[in-house]
């Protein structure tokens, strides 16, 4: 399994809590709408507690500010993620989903890259 890993940054307009129910009730189901053609076999939200929450052990480690959210999704393969450049749909299902990602992630400050996952225990 290949896994892409997005760390979420909301836009400025946003509030944690309106970024986290849009991002629940209006980005998810759009996912979840083209895992088809896009061959997503898994798509996880982690969403982010009051920044409270973590502060103390941000602070213990000399950590940066936290994310809004990280997605988290899951293909059989590299190449079977890649194999949906040549198809027409999962061209489209790409183009709506960045669109709508454009809505509320600031996605210039929203690292994201490829993982395989190594399970330790």
């Amino acid at each position: 399994m290949i896994k892409l890993t997005f760390a979420l940054v909301r836009r400025p307009e946003f509030t944690r809590e309106s970024f986290l129910a849009y991002w629940f009730d209006q980005h998810a189901p759009l996912v979840a709408s083209v895992r088809a053609p896009l061959r997503i076999r898994r798509y996880v939200q982690l969403h982010s507690l009051p920044a409270e929450a973590s502060a103390l052990l941000r602070l213990a480690r000399g950590g940066p500010e936290g994310f809004d959210g990280v997605a988290q999704l899951w293909w059989d393969s590299l190449e079977d993620m890649a194999a949906t450049g040549a198809d027409p749909a999962a061209v489209e299902a790409g183009r709506l989903l960045l669109e709508d990602e454009r809505k509320f992630i600031d996605l210039r400050h929203s690292p994201l890259w490829w993982g395989e996952e190594k399970v330790v225990f």
